[in-house]
């Protein structure tokens, strides 16, 4: 009897299973750990709070953290995520939560993971083929992940052929995604900036982006603000300001860049703003940007400010810069931390 059982709950399971999900591993149920507080000791690399409230907290290479206002739970490779390295964090509009990680795309919907690869064997071309609100990172070369609520799409960047490009930055892992007020997706990889209106896909490289000749292309943010500007993180070099078909370094116009750095992505000096991996909005229209090794940064419209977050950090890198449900603005730091500004200092949240 019990033989005859397991044979139809697992005929029941697979009639069950929607064909349209035979590129994802089967999901699995999850079984977490609990804490008080927050454990990671790793950067955090993503901050999310979702419709209901909770936060989701992505790390560098421990997994991903739900707090639901009371405790801490974890999810690791050990519980079916993808990878431990979590890159974004995002939601649809059934409630379901979707992790970018390193290695493949990580859904968690009522205590289960359905993973999906990072790219599959049927790249598409034309992007006009599919649709869909949920972009993901997909590999170090060729694309970027779309999902359209039953397929994972995997599309192929128009690679520029730009003849300066630095061979060690020829690579199109996506670092960032952005979406303007008109709907206008912004994708920021290390070799180019790729603009996607719904049409067609426009591309920004070294050439268009005016770099110097000894000036390094390696985006690792993209902002689209709300008055329409569009803020490039690029390492090395500071920020990049484009505005209608003007592009100017923002930084060097600010001094921000040290006269001795050779804008190739070294240690950079204090006071400077030449490797902003963050940058992000808050609910006044300042911008805010985060630095390697310079920590916070606040542009009013006016003035730049600068903030080392705290004294106790053992690292000041600022990771990722996230404005919640409240227009709290929230730091993830590079030893696991997370600050929150209040409007004068930060003060540590979880």
């Amino acid at each position: 009897m019990i033989y005859i059982l397991l044979i139809l709950t697992l005929n029941f399971s697979c009639v069950e299973k929607k064909s349209t999900e035979k590129e994802a591993k089967n999901a699995e149920l999850v079984a977490t750990s609990k804490t008080n507080t927050l454990k990671f000791t790793s950067a955090i690399r993503a901050i999310f709070q979702d419709s209901k409230g909770n936060y989701w907290f992505g790390s560098h290479n421990e997994g991903v953290s739900f707090y639901n206002g009371k405790s801490y739970e974890y999810f690791t490779t050990n519980e079916g995520l993808s990878d431990n390295q979590i890159r974004s964090i995002q939601e649809d509009k059934n409630g379901k939560i979707w992790l970018g990680t390193a290695k493949g795309i990580s859904a968690y919907d009522r205590g289960k993971f359905t993973n999906y690869p990072s790219k599959n064997n049927n790249p598409i071309y034309d992007w006009n083929e599919t649709n869909g609100d949920l972009w993901f990172y997909a590999w170090e070369e060729d694309g970027i992940n779309r999902f359209d609520e039953i397929n994972m799409n995997y599309l192929i960047f128009p690679k520029p052929k730009n003849k300066n490009a630095d061979n060690a930055d020829n690579t199109y892992g996506v670092t960032g995604i952005s979406k303007d007020k008109d709907g206008k997706v912004w994708i920021a990889t290390y070799a180019a900036l790729f603009n996607y209106d719904g049409k067609m896909v426009n591309i920004f490289d070294k050439e268009k982006l005016n770099l110097k000749d000894n000036e390094r292309l390696h985006i690792r943010s993209v902002l689209a603000d709300s008055k329409g500007r569009i803020w490039i993180g690029n390492n090395g070099i500071g920020v990049l300001l484009m505005e209608g078909n003007s592009i100017i370094n923002f930084s060097e116009k600010n001094n921000l860049i040290h006269p001795t750095s050779t804008r190739r992505g070294d240690k950079s000096k204090p006071g400077t703003l030449e490797h902003p991996f963050a940058i992000e909005e808050d609910s006044e229209g300042n911008i805010w940007f985060g630095d390697v090794y310079t920590g916070a940064w606040k542009y009013d419209g006016k003035t730049l400010t600068n903030y080392s977050i705290s004294d106790k950090l053992s690292n000041p890198m600022v990771w990722t810069i996230y404005k919640d449900n409240k227009n709290n603005l929230l730091f993830g730091m590079a030893d696991g931390n997370i600050f929150k500004f209040n409007g004068k200092a930060f003060e540590k949240q979880f």
